[in-house]
């Protein structure tokens, strides 16, 4: 379990997105194996359809949550800040997805995310993640997806 205060994490500095496409406010819990993260749905999300969070930005959210898992091992555990900040990751596959509601503008969600597997080949991980997005405790959101992710 990494020691870094959460609180003290600004999300955007570890992942390459940017407002309109940044679906992740912060973390709430992180360890090796798993991680929570919270989103507030704003009305100018670049996301919303018809008042809700379209199903794009959901699988979009779960993806940035899931990406900490893995990439968190690439920085050092008192780079708080992201300076060390060279990765690129890509969504290899969505194997399963199963959308039960969209969450509407002014809902926060949070989405956690379970390491399955990892293989590090020295230039590059590939790994496989769960996650599950709530609102509230109730599920709204399940998927497999298939990350690879390297350094530049």
């Amino acid at each position: 379990m990494k020691s870094t205060d959460i609180s003290d994490i600004d999300i955007s500095n570890f992942l390459p997105h940017r407002k309109p496409m940044l679906m992740v406010d912060s973390v709430v819990d992180i360890n090796d194996d798993s991680v929570a993260t919270k989103f507030y749905i704003a009305e100018d999300c670049v996301f919303i359809k018809n008042g809700s969070l379209s199903e794009t930005g959901l699988i979009e959210n779960a993806a940035q949550a899931a990406s900490g898992v893995v990439g968190q091992t690439f920085f050092e555990k008192d780079d708080v800040k992201g300076t060390g900040n060279k990765l690129v990751g890509y969504i290899s596959a969505v194997r399963k997805v199963e959308i039960l509601q969209l969450p509407k503008v002014g809902e926060t969600i949070i989405t956690k995310a379970k390491l399955l597997s990892r293989f590090d080949t020295g230039e590059m991980t590939m790994c496989s993640l769960d996650t599950e997005t709530y609102i509230d405790e109730k599920l709204i959101v399940s998927s497999t997806m298939n990350f690879l992710i390297h350094e530049v």
